[in-house]
């Protein structure tokens, strides 16, 4: 018996296979049809590569990335300024060559000639680039997360804790963010760019045995291995975190004073260069022995006579020299470190200035 016919449906059509007739959906017959081109079409995988150049051009624009470019400029441009000092201070910290500056001067010169004043600052440079990038703009960033959330303590009550009849009140008030951050900054520098203060060491006092940057990384490593790079970490680490503090909180709190004493909201240029220069110079002052039994760890190996422990070095220098000793190289050091704190400053402000105003423009 042949089915009786139905009237055609707009969404569906007939197909007839011998006397039966089936109903196929209009979808299934679009794919049955055969395609306008003589081929099939070929299977194809799409990827869409997603599109990084916002969240790029977003973070470069970011407050953090200007202070970190800032920092690594204006130290890049302070080592170019200051290389020679920077030279004769590290010969008079480990005790090599002459006793006082100026013949110190006469005694590179005579040696190596006036680029022996830059010796070791291809490396310098290479070094302080990154160690000032790091230590600027993590003062900066724990900076102001120390001082949000001081201020947020502040809102918020201070947790308590009463231990019998004696109540404890926990309370960031006497706390600086300026030194907190000091220290930080000092830390995270430290641990990251070590290894090129070990080489700029190296190629400074010890010109003839370390004559190029890739002989001196060749022969510390057949020396000692990695753990070479990292020679004299702790007692470095031991003497930049008084130094890194105190340079930083004096800093804070000179310019916050000069301010207030002035009414004004900002230092000028020579203002922060004062700032600076007696900042650096009282935070050298302050922990300049630790910075010459540094210098005898990390070079003593050099002359023959390591000794085993910052403790050691100071008690050597003391046996050696007297206490005077302790403060050898002082004066060259505050020579170097004056200028160079208050250039660093100087150019770093400038810097900032020009780079976030142009960031909060864009």
């Amino acid at each position: 018996m042949t089915p009786k016919a139905t009237a055609p449906s707009q969404k569906n059509n007939y197909r007839v296979f011998g006397n039966m007739a089936l109903v196929v959906p209009k979808e299934l017959e679009e794919l049955d049809k055969p395609s306008s081109l003589s081929s099939p079409r070929p299977f194809e995988v799409r990827f869409q590569v997603p599109d990084f150049g916002v969240p790029i051009r977003d973070f470069l624009r970011t407050r953090e990335v200007g202070e970190f470019l800032s920092g690594a400029l204006a130290g890049a441009m302070t080592k170019a300024v200051l290389a020679p000092l920077e030279t004769i201070r590290t010969r008079m910290v480990v005790g090599v060559g002459s006793k006082n500056i100026s013949g110190s001067f006469i005694e590179v010169i005579e040696q190596q000639g006036w680029q022996g004043l830059w010796a070791g600052n291809g490396i310098n440079m290479l070094r302080i680039i990154p160690t000032q990038a790091i230590e600027l703009g993590t003062f900066e960033c724990v900076k102001r997360a120390m001082t949000t959330a001081k201020e947020k303590w502040k809102q918020n009550e201070s947790p308590k804790l009463q231990i019998g009849h004696v109540n404890v009140n926990f309370s960031l008030s006497w706390i600086s963010p300026a030194a907190v951050a000091g220290a930080a900054a000092g830390i995270v520098s430290t641990l990251a760019c070590h290894p090129l203060e070990v080489l700029k060491d190296r190629l400074t006092v010890s010109p003839d045995i370390y004559p190029s940057l890739s002989i001196a990384i060749s022969k510390i490593y057949k020396d000692g291995g990695v753990g070479a790079f990292y020679a004299g970490i702790s007692p470095t680490l031991i003497g930049m975190l008084p130094y890194s503090t105190c340079y930083y909180f004096l800093y804070e709190k000179l310019k916050i004073s000069y301010c207030k004493s002035k009414k004004k909201k900002s230092l000028n240029r020579p203002e922060m260069l004062l700032v600076g220069a007696l900042a650096g110079f009282t935070a050298s002052t302050i922990s300049f022995p630790l910075e010459v039994a540094r210098k005898r760890l990390m070079v003593g190996a050099l002359q023959g006579k390591c000794p085993p422990n910052m403790a050691a070095a100071l008690a050597e220098v003391i046996r050696d020299e007297g206490l005077m000793g302790l403060y050898r190289g002082w004066g060259a050091s505050c020579l170097k470190v004056m200028p160079s704190s208050g250039i660093t400053w100087m150019f770093y402000e400038a810097w900032k200035d020009i780079l976030l105003v142009e960031k909060r423009m864009l």
